[in-house]
């Protein structure tokens, strides 16, 4: 994404028009474009192009560079990845808005595969059951293409092919998402086929996750997610505690691998993400709640529409 401001309009270049702001006119629009030298050429059609102060981009290679310095001789490029990072981390009414009704989407192809769980299914039928629900709502593009995956007794983020058949007892997530009108709404939840042996691992996770929702407050360190599961006495999990939700790379992003990272972000209302809470016990398998969430003024609110219960 390259923004250039000339004459006091903004031009908004190597991007697709869904989702830009009205007042950005569609002639200031450029579609994705492989072709450098076609790029190029746009690129100096800009109205002041050649004497243009200061261009911003959220991320540039060394071959971009030298395009950029042929297009704009005058300019300062400058890295405008901060200003977007924080534009795409709070949501507008409307964004969010978008990201529920992509949730909806992906909970209902998540209960066609759910009605389909039993005993010699693989994971990838499974998955292909979410997709055909999912094009049948008119939607076209996975967040992932992995759907399920059972859970392992001996290793808590070991998968198993995408062939693997369940089997009675196995605990099975279900997590998918969807992206529908450029926003992306993703919820996961764990299954436990032909058996009622788990209720415990179930109610502790249910618990831990009251715990996320409570630690998502205006204002508080992101890392206040990881004290939660320290508080649950619940090992942090393999993948994120939180990532944002919505257009892709969004803040926050919690793992316990990065806990400076976690500390030095803040959470604020009109933040989306994905808040993952996952207890595992070896010899058993593991339970995971993938919750799409929005930050209120007065806490966290789930996007899903069966709520976090």
């Amino acid at each position: 994404c390259v923004l250039v401001r000339s004459s006091g309009a903004v031009h908004l270049l190597s991007t697709w028009d869904e989702g830009v702001p009205e007042e950005i006119p569609h002639e200031h629009l450029y579609g994705i474009s492989f072709n450098s030298t076609n790029f190029l050429k746009v690129l100096q059609g800009v109205e002041g192009a050649a004497t243009v102060g200061r261009v911003a981009t959220d991320a540039l290679t060394p071959s971009s560079a030298g395009l950029l310095a042929k297009a704009f001789p005058a300019a300062e490029l400058v890295d405008g990845e901060p200003l977007l990072r924080r534009a795409r981390a709070v949501k507008t009414t409307g964004e969010i808005d978008a990201i529920r009704t992509s949730v909806a989407v992906a909970e209902r192809a998540l209960d066609a595969a759910a009605a389909a769980l039993a005993p010699g299914v693989t994971e990838r039928a499974l998955t292909g059951v979410f997709m055909e629900a999912m094009a049948s709502a008119g939607v076209t593009t996975p967040a992932s293409q992995d759907v399920a995956w059972i859970t392992s007794s001996d290793d808590p983020w070991r998968r198993a092919s995408r062939d693997a058949a369940v089997a009675s007892g196995d605990l099975v997530v279900l997590e998918g998402g969807v992206i529908a009108g450029g926003y992306a709404g993703e919820v996961g939840r764990t299954h436990e086929v032909a058996s009622v042996a788990s209720g415990a691992r179930f109610r502790e996770c249910d618990a831990l996750l009251d715990r996320l929702m409570a630690a998502c407050r205006p204002g508080a360190p992101a890392s206040a997610l990881l004290d939660a599961y320290a508080a649950a006495g619940v090992a942090p999990p393999p993948m994120p505690v939180a990532r944002g939700l919505g257009l892709g790379y969004d803040l926050p992003l919690v793992t316990h691998a990065l806990p400076r990272t976690a500390g030095e972000q803040r959470l604020a209302a009109g933040m989306t993400f994905a808040l993952a809470a996952y207890v595992w016990e070896r010899g058993a398998g593991g339970v995971l709640r993938l919750e799409p969430v929005v930050v209120t003024a007065d806490g966290a609110q789930s996007l899903s529409t069966q709520g976090v219960r």
